[in-house]
């Protein structure tokens, strides 16, 4: 097996790349940043990028295999990858691609995912499967990683028909989306790490987002919100701001992400590993509902490139997501287990 100098480690230049490449070159790799074309100075800028490879498109990454593989290129996955490329080009992608595959179907489905997080034993906001049976304020949320793109608010069957007019696909079909209860309390998105290698599961932290336009409505009083025109509410995903946590709810935190760990070895071989999180809502009565799971890095990972609080815990030494997926891929090589943590 050859050395980590070997390998280097490549992911697309968007989401969470700074970190993922950072981390990979705190690791003693080099690394390539696969860039849409005017997005490369960024990378160069912060100088996480040993290599960097143009593309016009997200959809000739498939074209360029041949020279990741030439580069003895590891591909690290995160939303952009899944979003933009497609998950049946990701699933035929030849160059070696660190984590499982086979769950990405899982999480990119939502009836799927659903029924995974619900075999764990985790709470689960309630699913309205009839726009008729609406009697509740609900979320209405499209499948994929769009980053809160055109979900929406309704109270009822009448407003949910009107807010779906906008959201038809390019052949007039209405696009996939659920239904689902919309939970009053604190948004917390929890990030995990688990390694097939340790067989552990580690707290990496936690953040909240910040979503344009409600974040910014959340400050208009409600007698002002009457006087402005009307604005539709929007979630767009703009920011993650860090959170820690009562240290009394951590021992039910982890006992969810290895509850999610050991369903997902009953549902695919090898199940999930690498980072994960469980987006979540803490209510006024203590209990956390989930109602979303990335079975990758995610972008809220991003203000700990210097570590979380729980990550110096563990480590005392700087460990972000992007750095300990690159620890994982490191030891992996060391101890000639690298198929282990690839998929």
């Amino acid at each position: 097996m050859a050395g980590s100098k070997s390998y280097k480690i490549a992911t697309i230049g968007s989401h969470s790349a700074l970190q993922i490449l950072k981390g990979a070159q705190q690791e003693g790799f080099s690394t390539i940043a696969i860039c849409l074309k005017g997005r490369e100075n960024v990378y160069r800028q912060f100088k996480v990028a040993d290599k960097i490879m143009t593309i016009g498109s997200y959809k000739e990454i498939m074209d360029i295999q041949d020279s990741l593989i030439k580069e003895h290129a590891i591909l690290v996955p995160h939303a952009s990858l899944i979003e933009y490329v497609g998950l049946n080009n990701v699933e035929k992608f030849k160059v070696p691609y660190y984590g499982n595959k086979n769950i990405l179907r899982f999480e990119s489905d939502r009836d799927i995912e659903r029924e995974w997080l619900a075999n764990a034993g985790l709470k689960l906001p309630k699913i309205f499967n009839n726009p008729k049976d609406i009697d509740r304020a609900v979320i209405v949320k499209f499948h994929g990683a769009k980053g809160g793109k055109g979900y929406f608010l309704a109270k009822n069957e009448k407003d949910f028909k009107e807010k779906m007019k906008s959201h038809m696909t390019a052949n007039n079909e209405q696009e996939k989306y659920v239904i689902q209860e919309y939970i009053v309390g604190v948004p917390m998105f929890i990030h995990y790490f688990y390694s097939p290698l340790t067989e552990e599961l580690e707290l990496m932290g936690f953040d909240k987002r910040y979503e344009s336009n409600v974040d910014s409505l959340g400050r208009v009083s409600a007698r002002d919100q009457i006087a402005l025109p009307k604005i539709d509410p929007s979630y767009v995903i703009v920011g993650n701001i860090p959170i820690v946590v009562r240290e009394s709810f951590l021992p039910l935190i982890m006992e969810m992400g290895e509850n999610v760990i050991k369903e997902s070895k009953k549902i695919t071989k090898g199940g999930l590993w690498g980072p994960f999180c469980l987006e979540t809502i803490m209510t006024p009565e203590q209990e956390i509902f989930t109602f979303e799971i990335s079975a990758r890095i995610v972008a809220g990972t991003n203000p700990y490139i210097n570590g979380s609080p729980y990550t110096w815990l563990k480590y005392d030494e700087p460990m972000s997501t992007g750095r300990r997926i690159a620890r994982d891929i490191k030891q992996a090589i060391t101890a000639g287990q690298l198929s282990r943590v690839l998929g």
